[in-house]
């Protein structure tokens, strides 16, 4: 598809400074959480313990068998199955904070058995805490001088040897976990007003690793009705330069109307969930069949069909090239999805829209429509990885790993709208996501290309995070960017809200003086470690909030929470 030179940063000047600081040249997402302890951003974390030093200087346990050891990385196990065991860290006096860490169960004794997390433990005996229960479900509990109450539950599939991020944020008397950044539990509760975090068995061995506590006093875990767009509202590592002055900008308060509370896990959010042009959201192929397909001949039959249906991909599919590029037809409503973690497309990519042409400027009645795709790694085209054009609406992408495509990984452009992209994770390549094309293709693209990105591993991707033209919103949050040229780019006056991302030795975060005519940025709440410039902000930018709801995560368990969830195998 198309190709630019106006990207100005050189990708390998860029790295050698980068791998030159980067001491270790393979620093894991942890390592970002660190760096956030040790940086400027300190204020807002209050331990983070990744057990590379090799010890558990720290912590107390009490019952079990506790060791460092090694499982990929240094890890925290405890070894036993024949009873409950508890390790505890940190401080008494710790009131409102999200603690975070990764749960791996390895061995049980009977059914039934946990792995957990703890919080506002007091002591062996009293605490609050999220249990990862091997009949498959995730518990929001107290205990009680021993005695245990269950306050909230959710199904959530649980397999031995598996690693799960488990995430519990107690504040005031609002507690609430997650699993993966999904299966959400929550209670309100008022036993324990303070206390230690730690992580406990009951029957059951398994491994810790990646523990982050961030006070919840640190940034808004939510939207609010107006944004500040001073540099000021980011942390900085010392000696960052200052951004050239520019009006101060504001985001528009959000009227009411949305609905209070977001949808749920495994459902689309964000704009695609947003009415317009006929389409009151995005279903996908739900309502016709399902289909599994693993071969080239019945996946290509499949995705051009007129009417609904839901595509499983088992295993490898190789997608010609020919006379396409290798850019294959998904035709309107389906849902193309891959089963575990081993289903791939290699060698072409997927195209979702009719043929360009530069004389239609409105959206045409047979635009393309209501796609999803979820859990397939795409790999290998000759040209994009995804490629949405000429009005096409409705669409979601999520849980992809997306890498080493000939042009862009997922390009939007060509007045297409309303689309999210979410829980991807983006690598070894180059311009990685284009929102419009052209600095000459108002006619088409001025009040569309809507986008919301969010909670997408940007893993040396390293630039266009997204690159945006003429869009009046795309709204960017709890992304992970991961030594990056740059991240985001607003150019030709459209506008980006960016709020609760964590930017890790990144060049540029966020630019709006760039090749062609200036951008919009509004900022908040965004964590900058390694980073050789701010921010850069102007104008003002509506609030997402005005569209749909959403919830902001602490953007200090970016580093852990993303990683862990974004990609395939994890829907």
């Amino acid at each position: 598809m198309f190709r630019s030179l106006d990207d100005p940063i050189s990708r390998k000047g860029r790295r050698m400074k980068v791998r030159s600081r980067l001491a270790t040249a393979a620093v894991a997402a942890t390592v970002a959480a660190a760096m956030l302890y040790a940086g400027t951003a300190n204020a807002a974390t209050l331990f983070q313990d990744d057990f590379n030093d090799g010890n558990s200087s720290g912590w107390t346990t009490s019952g079990g068998t506790w060791s460092v050891t090694t499982d990929g990385t240094s890890v925290l196990r405890q070894a036993g199955t024949s009873s409950d065991a508890r390790a505890r860290a940190g401080s008494t006096a710790w009131t409102n904070y999200t603690v975070t860490a990764r749960v791996k169960l390895t061995a049980v004794n009977g059914a039934n058995r946990f792995a957990a997390l703890l919080a506002r433990a007091q002591s062996n005996t009293n605490y609050y805490y999220l249990a990862l229960r091997t009949n498959n479900t995730v518990e929001l509990k107290k205990l009680v001088g021993g005695s245990s109450t269950t306050l909230a539950s959710a199904a959530v599939t649980v397999t031995t040897g598996a690693w799960y991020t488990l995430s519990l944020k107690v504040t005031g008397s609002s507690l609430q976990g997650t699993v993966n950044g999904g299966a959400a539990v929550s209670a309100t509760d008022g036993q324990f007003a303070t206390g230690q975090i730690g992580v406990a068995t009951y029957n059951a061995a398994a491994n810790f690793d990646d523990v982050l506590v961030a006070d919840a006093a640190g940034p808004s875990p939510s939207p609010s009705t107006s944004a500040s767009g001073s540099p000021s509202a980011s942390p900085r590592p010392s000696g960052s330069p200052s951004p050239s002055a520019s009006p101060s900008p504001s985001a528009s308060p959000s009227p009411s109307g949305p609905p209070p509370n977001p949808p749920g896990p495994g459902q689309p959010d964000g704009f695609a969930t947003v009415a317009g042009y006929g389409q009151a959201t995005t279903t996908g192929g739900a309502g016709g069949p399902t289909v599994t397909v693993d071969t080239t001949e019945e996946f290509l039959d499949y995705i051009a069909r007129t009417g609904p249906y839901t595509i499983q991909v088992s295993g490898t599919i190789t997608l010609p090239t020919g006379t396409t590029d290798g850019m294959h037809n998904v035709s309107s409503d389906k849902t193309i999805v891959g089963l575990g973690s081993t289903a791939r497309l290699v060698g072409g990519g997927l195209n979702i829209g009719v043929p360009i042409s530069d004389a239609v400027t409105s959206p045409p009645a047979n635009a393309v429509h209501n796609i999803i795709i979820r859990n397939l790694s795409i790999s290998g085209a000759t040209d994009d990885l995804i490629n949405v054009q000429m009005f096409s609406h409705h669409i979601w992408i999520d849980h992809n790993d997306l890498s080493d495509g000939g042009d862009g990984a997922l390009d939007i452009k060509r007045g297409s709208d309303l689309l999210t992209v979410s829980w991807n994770r983006f690598h070894d390549h180059d311009k990685t996501t284009l929102v419009g094309h052209d600095d000459a293709n108002g006619a088409q693209d001025t009040g569309r290309l809507r986008v919301t990105y969010h909670h997408n591993f940007f893993d040396r991707s390293d630039q266009r995070n997204p690159r945006v033209r003429f869009s009046p919103l795309v709204h960017v949050y709890n992304n992970y960017y991961f030594d990056n040229s740059y991240g985001i780019a607003s150019t030709n006056e459209s506008g980006l809200f960016v709020e609760g991302n964590y930017f890790f030795s990144v060049n540029n975060p966020g630019r709006v003086e760039f090749s062609g005519p200036l951008g919009r940025m509004v900022e908040r709440n965004n964590i900058l470690v390694e980073c050789n410039h701010p921010i850069e902000v102007r104008g003002t930018v509506t609030d997402p909030a005005t569209f749909y709801p959403y919830t902001v995560d602490d953007p200090a368990t970016v580093p852990t929470v993303v990683p862990a969830g974004a990609g395939v195998g994890k829907i």
